[in-house]
């Protein structure tokens, strides 16, 4: 049997607690900050009106009215993607910590413009940035973040089981749009309940940062507990009934950051397994779009992203939630473990 052999001091382990910690921290500390202003501004998001999976969102607006009464800003995740940016630059590192913070900053930008349209929206028509333009934008930080990622970093194969290094070349700029555009929806598309994108994340993050650790990549391992930190300090707030927000600012930011580190540690395979919430919550939306064109309206899920559909056959939003978070813990185990089995093979 093949063991493995990780190398990591004393300090090293350290070092990267330290970063969560302080990312921790300094989040707690701008936390008052934002909220004095939020509210202040009135930085509340509007309600959403049309369903993922196309039409009205009628079972949404149901569920959602009692909270919709009071209001609660959005772009909360300035406070994250704040904290974990100063945290990271003081520990920057070309070749692992570069990539992923200046793709999370360029999501976060455009992110910043949505929500800040959402929330200086009229009530009448789009709510915040339309589709098409906000997919071309998010395309560009992936295609870019992909040219370095080849060219930069000199990186033009990726790991399979069974086929090991596949070498594929300057199309490794294609698949890492792919992977980042496609994790930075499906984590906006989750972020839908009080606490629940926040949880997950925690453990996805928390996933990858041993991956790295046992990779040896130890200052992205440091970027993945920073990230971890902060998001703690942010669930600690948005749990129900959520304070705030973290918005598309937060979401997309955090959704291209996680895509990216997949893409650094050359575990795009392990990804579906860690981030399996994801893609039920994506592909519930994808079910229900399909069914209500080829079945003239009709749907699979009372409502998507699937967690809706549990709220609409009666589970409290807490629980819904909680057990969303256990679900995204096992799937962060269970990612684990087909990573290291793959290591040892």
């Amino acid at each position: 049997m093949n063991t493995l052999h990780i190398s990591i001091t004393t300090d090293n382990l350290m070092l990267i607690l330290a970063l969560g910690f302080a990312s921790f921290a300094l989040s707690m500390l701008i936390t008052p900050i934002y909220t004095t202003i939020a509210y202040r501004q009135k930085w509340w998001k509007r309600q959403r009106t049309e369903a993922w999976s196309g039409g009205q969102a009628t079972v949404y607006q149901k569920l959602h009215a009692a909270k919709h009464k009071r209001d609660i800003p959005t772009m909360a995740g300035l406070i994250f993607v704040t904290s974990i940016a100063i945290v990271t630059l003081l520990n920057l590192h070309r070749s692992q910590t570069w990539l992923p913070l200046a793709g999370m900053l360029g999501a976060a930008v455009i992110g910043l413009v949505d929500d800040a349209m959402n929330i200086r929206s009229s009530g009448k028509g789009v709510a915040g940035m339309r589709s098409k333009p906000k997919f071309l934008l998010y395309s560009m930080v992936a295609l870019i973040g992909g040219w370095w990622f080849y060219s930069k970093l000199g990186v033009s194969s990726i790991y399979l089981p069974g086929i090991n290094q596949w070498h594929i070349g300057i199309m490794v700029i294609a698949l890492f749009w792919l992977v980042v555009i496609a994790t930075a929806n499906a984590v906006n598309i989750t972020d839908g309940l009080d606490g629940l994108a926040g949880g997950l994340l925690v453990s996805s993050f928390t996933a990858y940062a041993i991956i790295c650790i046992v990779e040896g990549k130890l200052a992205l391992a440091g970027f993945c507990v920073t990230i971890v930190g902060a998001l703690l300090s942010y669930t600690w707030f948005n749990i129900f009934p959520a304070r705030f927000m973290m918005g598309d600012v937060g979401a997309f930011a955090l959704g291209t950051a996680l895509g990216i580190v997949a893409m650094q540690t050359d575990t795009i395979y392990v990804l579906p397994i860690i981030g399996l919430v994801y893609v039920g919550e994506t592909g519930s939306v994808i079910i229900n779009r399909l069914s209500r064109k080829l079945r003239n309206g009709k749907k699979v899920f009372l409502s998507s992203p699937i967690h809706h559909h549990f709220e609409a056959i009666g589970w409290p939003e807490t629980k819904v939630t909680m057990r969303f978070w256990i679900l995204g813990q096992v799937a962060g185990v269970l990612g684990l473990i087909v990573f290291l089995f793959g290591r040892q093979g």
